[in-house]
């Protein structure tokens, strides 16, 4: 598939999710009229507005103009509002255009490498819809030194402020994402019409098991041997000495860890085991894409398969999330949004583990086919 037949659903996807994306921060309003907490719950309203709080354009209320902050009065107070308000709108308007800047080139690789034709149209469906998640949350961490600014205390506990930051708005990606892949597949599936036909690739079935498992690998050390209690703590407590960058133990944290776990204790082993169910779930999603994903692109080049992997890796994290929700007994107690608090965590994680497995992946299947025949490929643009 061509750079231009991709570019057309890649740059409607782009616009749709940073489209989808003000709309969810603006509604964010109902939720302050008069009778929302009398029917949702205060609980409930109060997580919504939690969750739609990142994607709002309109700053709170306590930056609005003759807000008092840093302890100012007067005149004086009124200048650091205005200043505070315009570092809030410049955030904003970085966040919004980086969401566009960041799905357009990764939807318009997948849409080129992973065209939805030949049996591979639910593939391409989950990797953008992994993809929206992973643009949404760049977006977030690129334009939060701005929002963390706005708040007065851009200099304080700066790292832990970032970490928190870019944890947010999470669960309005994960739909918001999913409706924008929808609607890029089928403009694609228009796109690639009168194309060239673009068959399937064969790939040798030990070479890309032996590529899934080197990039399963790397995921499995950040989830087995990384995520593991006395490890995740040790890095959740490193602090160099003072300075602006003191403190980066939550942000190590949401870069390099996918879960977090402990051995059995105080409790049967069947539980723990049951527990540790989603996190076999996870390595399975990531192995089991590793290994059709050669096959499924048009070619295996070194971005594409880290991409992919990097896809593969937040799918696995969905799959995990939505198993441990269904087994949460205790979820019920809190409300059905209380529930989904969960949902869409770990991204930068998977960003991280999934590119390093991408590489792994990909070296691994190229030196694996050395000296075995070459099979037909098919066409390639």
């Amino acid at each position: 598939m061509t750079y231009r037949r991709a570019a057309i659903p890649a740059l409607a996807g782009g616009l749709l999710l940073t489209a989808l994306l003000w709309w969810a921060g603006a509604s964010g309003q109902a939720l302050h009229l008069q009778g929302t907490t009398s029917v949702l719950g205060g609980g409930a309203t109060a997580e919504l507005q939690h969750w739609l709080l990142p994607w709002a354009y309109d700053p709170p209320a306590a930056y609005g103009p003759g807000a008092e902050v840093s302890g100012g009065i007067g005149d004086t107070a009124t200048a650091d509002s205005s200043r505070y308000l315009s570092l809030h709108t410049t955030g904003m308007q970085i966040r919004f255009a980086a969401v566009f800047a960041f799905f357009v080139p990764g939807a318009l690789l997948l849409i080129r490498r992973l065209p939805p034709v030949h049996g591979r149209l639910p593939a391409t469906l989950l990797g953008l819809w992994a993809w929206g998640l992973v643009a949404g949350t760049l977006a977030v961490t690129v334009s939060a030194p701005w929002l963390i600014a706005s708040n007065g205390r851009g200099g304080y506990r700066f790292l832990p402020n970032l970490a928190a930051a870019i944890s947010s708005g999470r669960q309005v990606l994960v739909v918001t994402a999913l409706v924008t892949a929808a609607v890029t597949v089928l403009v694609a599936r228009v796109a690639v019409k009168g194309a060239d036909p673009q068959p399937r690739r064969t790939v040798p079935a030990r070479a890309a098991r032996l590529s899934a498992t080197a990039g399963t690998a790397v995921v499995a050390l950040s989830l087995v041997v990384l995520s593991y209690e006395t490890v995740a703590a040790a890095m959740q407590t490193v602090s160099p000495d003072g300075g602006f960058l003191a403190e980066p133990g939550d942000l190590l944290r949401q870069w390099l860890l996918l879960g977090g776990w402990a051995g059995p204790a105080g409790g049967s082993l069947g539980d723990w085991l049951l527990y540790r169910t989603a996190d076999v779930l996870l390595l399975a999603v990531v192995w089991w894409a590793l290994r059709v994903l050669p096959g499924l692109l048009t070619r295996a080049t070194l971005p594409a398969m880290a991409v992919g992997a990097v896809c593969a890796t937040v799918l696995g994290l969905l799959a995990s999330q939505l198993l441990r929700m269904a087994t949460n007994e205790a979820g019920l107690r809190w409300g059905v949004i209380r529930l989904f608090d969960g949902l869409g965590g770990g991204v930068p994680a998977a960003l991280t583990c999934g590119v390093a497995a991408g590489f792994a992946a990909t070296i691994t299947l190229r030196v694996s086919r050395r000296g075995a025949p070459v099979p037909d490929e098919g066409p390639t643009d």
